[in-house]
């Protein structure tokens, strides 16, 4: 006998915007609200809370797609849970055709909103739209998903999504600003460009990785989707949207070592970015936070 529970649908405004092809667009803005309401579902004996969203863009960039997202209606931390995300078009038709790009249909970056947690995953197409893919969250509090896709033919689309796991969420801890670190064997060092990072002005982001045991440069790096690295860049924000949400491109012919990326940032604040690098088919995410004046 099937079970009915009552579960939450959040309908969100998605942002969605057209993503860099070789450089971030820093001064692409977008805002996004939230509406609520309740219903009653019951999918294959499982329950879910499905958050529908619609799409809203400010700027020159045209949003040419949307997404629901569709999670357990129980989260429980640390316990995997499936999640699913249909891709449709404007009148909610949905897509079935997607090109590769970083050699994956979809990207999705999952964070925490307090920026603490961060994990990059590459969902599974089932077809008719729809990805799934399995996830889990480490602890009470809000989670905000960048779902990166490339409808076949067009441009790439960044979908942002949300969710809620209850509980007792704990306070994060104060802002780590060191510039040098070490992840298992690896020591990675950041430098920049410039000694002070300013809202829209371009700065390069110079990763250098060590091997921890005796500080010589790696020469062990592989590339990872296609690149030399990747990075995430997200602004520290009581909401996050994509106005937040930088993905920039490793540069070519770098020293021995190192990975380079050049980015602008979009306007004043703490931003945290994870460089993500392949050492000999292990990932690295080596994450830091730099100030942006």
């Amino acid at each position: 006998m099937k079970r009915f529970i009552n579960a939450i649908a959040i309908t969100t405004t998605l942002v969605i915007v057209q993503a860099c092809s070789s450089l971030p667009k820093a001064e692409e803005k977008a805002m996004s609200v939230s509406t609520h309401q309740h219903e009653e579902l019951s999918i294959n004996e499982s329950h879910h809370g499905e958050h529908s969203t619609s799409s809203t863009v400010h700027g020159e960039k045209k949003a040419l797609t949307q997404a629901k997202l569709k999670v357990s209606s129980n989260i429980t931390p640390n316990k995997n849970i499936s999640l699913l995300i249909d891709v449709q078009d404007l009148e909610g038709k949905a897509i079935a055709k997607f090109d590769n790009f970083q050699e994956k249909l979809m990207h999705l970056i999952i964070v925490s909103d307090d920026l603490q947690f961060f994990s990059h995953l590459h969902p599974t197409y089932k077809d008719n739209g729809q990805f799934q893919v399995e996830a889990s969250f480490p602890k009470a509090g809000g989670y905000t998903f960048f779902s990166d896709y490339k409808p076949a033919g067009q441009s790439e689309q960044i979908s942002v999504l949300k969710t809620q796991v209850p509980g007792i969420t704990i306070a994060a801890p104060e802002i780590d600003i060191k510039r040098s670190k070490t992840f298992n064997d690896t020591q990675v060092n950041l430098a920049l460009s410039e000694p002070t990072v300013k809202a829209g002005q371009e700065v390069t982001l110079m990763f250098k990785l060590q091997d921890a045991t005796n500080n010589q440069p790696l020469t062990d790096l592989q590339p990872y989707l296609g690149e030399k690295g990747h990075l995430v860049i997200l602004r520290q924000s009581s909401s996050l949207t994509a106005a937040d949400y930088i993905h920039a491109h490793a540069l070519n012919n770098t020293p021995t070592g190192q990975v380079h990326f050049m980015t602008s940032f979009p306007q004043a604040g703490k931003y945290k970015l994870w460089g993500q690098f392949n050492r000999n088919g292990k990932i690295i995410t080596a994450d830091f936070w730099i100030n942006v004046v």
